[in-house]
């Protein structure tokens, strides 16, 4: 089964075709527009949507050799609402001229799953850490659709922070590799912020966030450098701390990591240093992408399973 997946839940406009040797296409174009906001515009990402979704699925298209797919899977949620309009409709339409199987992708699942696409894929049960610029979730993965969220984040998402710091420094958006870059030219013990009580599997980012700002506004304070090391280190010391703990509780040493942040260097490097299991998606494919989004489709087609409710929405619970 050959399967069209469309993603546009916030400022990726992405289509992938997956099929059973894989990924077939996978296009991605990333939205500039909200550069110039240092942040993501709900409005501008729906109207940058409407203006590269068709030549971004006919590019997928293209790159995989086929003129329509067997089905149509598109994200339904979570994310913005407008976004997540233009890529659903978009796809249900599709596959309504095409007479093929349609069906809505959770988003978190979408990430959740990644690993799957990936040689010597994760097998269930596993750990999944997704950890992205709206979501920093850790799930128990008993098999497909069956999840058990074991911590989540109680304020800001792990990239939320980093789209922060980098704003409060002026580095750029998104935040994430600037920082990430700054940091590795830094002394990650040159200013001891914050990290989170040990003993819960969930996360808090707020109270470094705060502390980094509160930082930044002395006189006197650390370099830029200096700044984003030490917060990169807090923020990883943080993931890596409740996933060992996870698989501590839970006895499971397979570990797939997820979404925008799992790009970056120090998570990387920290997560391969421990002795477990860890699945880590190239950098290409750790941001929001269509093959993600068809994977995930296909295997619930394939399975047979019944769709979620039609409709899109902002929030919804894996």
């Amino acid at each position: 089964m050959l399967v069209l997946g469309i993603e546009t839940s916030c400022d990726e406009t992405a289509a992938a075709v997956v099929g059973p040797t894989g990924i077939l296409s996978d296009v991605v174009y990333t939205q500039e527009v909200h550069a110039a906001y240092g942040g993501v515009v709900p409005e501008l990402a729906a109207r940058a949507h409407q203006e590269r979704l068709a030549p971004t699925v006919r590019a997928a298209l293209e790159q995989a050799g086929i003129e329509r797919p067997d089905a149509v899977v598109a994200t339904a949620g979570p994310g913005l609402v407008g976004a997540l309009l233009v890529g659903w409709s978009f796809g249900r339409a599709l596959a309504a001229g095409w007479g093929v199987p349609f069906r809505s992708v959770h988003h978190l699942e979408g990430h959740l799953l990644s690993p799957l696409l990936e040689p010597d894929p994760p097998e269930p049960p596993f750990l999944a850490l997704v950890v992205s610029g709206g979501h920093t979730a850790l799930y128990r993965c008993d098999g497909l659709g069956r999840y058990v969220t074991l911590g989540q984040t109680l304020d800001d998402a792990a990239g939320e922070v980093y789209d922060k710091v980098a704003r409060v420094l002026g580095l750029g958006w998104p935040g994430g590799p600037y920082v990430d870059r700054a940091a590795a030219a830094g002394d990650p013990s040159a200013v001891a912020f914050p990290r989170p009580l040990p003993g819960e599997l969930d996360f808090s980012f707020s109270g470094l966030k705060t502390a980094v700002l509160q930082h930044v506004q002395r006189p006197g304070r650390a370099s830029d450098a200096d700044v984003c090391a030490s917060f990169q280190a807090a923020v990883v010391e943080c993931l890596v701390t409740r996933v060992r703990q996870a698989a501590r509780g839970t006895g499971i040493d397979q570990i797939a990591v997820a979404g925008g942040v799992a790009a970056n260097s120090a998570l990387r490097s920290a997560l391969s240093s421990t002795d477990l299991r860890v699945h880590l998606p190239p950098r290409s494919r750790c941001t929001d992408n269509g093959a993600m989004i068809a994977s995930a489709g296909r295997l619930h087609l394939l399975a047979e399973d019944p769709p979620p409710p039609l409709g899109v929405r902002s929030g919804w619970p894996l």
